[in-house]
């Protein structure tokens, strides 16, 4: 080669030399790849010098480096008030209905009846998540309310999320009894359980909370969603698996929903306000079922 050689490119990573090397090399330009130790460089002939620059210039344009996406965090909240006041109002409710306050039979009060629901007793979607058939049924969905509503408290605060969480629940409740026979009659958190997981999903996913460079981290909270609840929704014969995967279903479109609002949700009167909303739903619901 011509001892009279031009610098064309230089980097401290080899690969982007011969990358470029090789359209040089289609382009049957002569060149030299030249290690000192510490960089690359690819020279050529003087003569090729201005041809040279010009194509790898052309390559750079049509082959721009790709940058990781940023890595997006959660401002985490306090999880803690809405986890003690869904366990009190679960458990306050089976005690009540235990002991059969008021002298009524509560579950049948405000059990699912896709009957009676379908009639206009539209506050059995809600009063049926505090309602248990019995002491293992209450507290498997303590500790997994509890679980999942501690990720969904943290992302989303206390208020906002477990408004969420009911109004998803309730909203499961009712495309359950729709798509199921009017003689379908069920009770249970378990709904609102999914639909907290659900929640965490969809916001998880629609924020882009991580990197998504790769499909396992773009999807990797669907699939993880979806296998627990296949896991833990889907066991035992009296499950109600419609109620289960439409709680999720319902909880994953309010995850990427609330993904907009993210700014208001760090607000204390936003979170009291919401969590007042929640509360308010379930016992206006409880004074409805009890009194009608």
């Amino acid at each position: 080669m011509d001892q009279d050689l031009r610098v064309v490119f230089e980097s401290r990573n080899r690969q982007s030399c011969a990358d470029r090397a090789l359209v040089l090399s289609s382009l049957q330009i002569p060149y030299q790849l030249i290690d000192d130790g510490a960089s690359y460089a690819l020279v050529v002939p003087a003569a090729y010098s201005a041809q040279a620059v010009n194509e790898l210039q052309l390559y750079d344009e049509e082959n721009p480096p790709v940058r990781p996406s940023p890595v997006r965090r959660a401002d985490y909240q306090d999880p803690v008030p809405g986890l003690v006041g869904y366990v009190l109002v679960i458990c306050i409710v089976a005690g009540m209905a235990g002991y059969s306050f008021f002298q009524s039979n509560w579950v049948v009060a405000g059990r699912v009846d896709g009957e009676l629901i379908r009639n206009g007793e539209l506050w059995r979607l809600f009063t049926a998540l505090t309602l248990h058939s019995s002491v293992k049924h209450l507290l498997g969905n303590i500790v997994f309310g509890v679980f999942f509503g501690l990720f969904a408290g943290r992302l989303l605060g206390s208020g906002v999320a477990w408004l969420a969480i009911v109004l998803a629940a309730a909203t499961g409740n009712a495309f359950n009894t729709l798509l199921l026979e009017s003689s379908h009659r069920s009770i249970g958190a378990s709904t609102a359980v999914f639909a907290a997981l659900g929640i965490v999903a969809g916001y998880v996913w629609r924020g882009k909370l991580m990197n998504q460079d790769r499909w396992s981290n773009r999807y990797g909270p669907i699939v993880g969603g979806l296998a627990l609840l296949m896991y833990t929704g889907t066991g035992g014969p009296n499950t109600d698996i419609g109620a289960h995967l439409l709680g999720f279903v319902c909880g994953f479109a309010a995850g990427m929903i609330l993904i907009r609002f993210n700014a208001i949700t760090k607000d204390s009167r936003t979170q009291l306000t919401a969590g007042a909303i929640a509360f308010g739903l379930v016992f206006s619901s409880w004074i409805i079922a009890l009194t009608v």
